[in-house]
């Protein structure tokens, strides 16, 4: 190879090398935001499963106050 045509091909390997660096920080910050979203996720899951559990508590104690107080329905 000529060394016109050897720099020519150096310059593109670099190019290269630098947008595959580009795209290895852009992957990187993905992940991490992948990662930050699964916890938030997470995290909304467990107060959902909470909330849910409350309120079934509070009607269960509706209902046997309910059946207490003879307040209940009869269908």
């Amino acid at each position: 190879m000529t060394a016109e045509i050897e720099s020519l091909v150096l310059e593109h390997l670099r190019a290269i090398r630098s947008d595959l660096a580009d795209l290895k920080r852009e992957v990187t910050g993905n992940s991490v935001q992948l990662s930050a979203v699964g916890q938030q996720l997470a995290g909304l899951t467990a107060a959902v499963y909470a909330s849910k559990s409350d309120v079934d508590d509070l009607k269960r104690r509706m209902n046997r106050v309910e059946r207490r107080l003879e307040l209940t329905d009869t269908q």
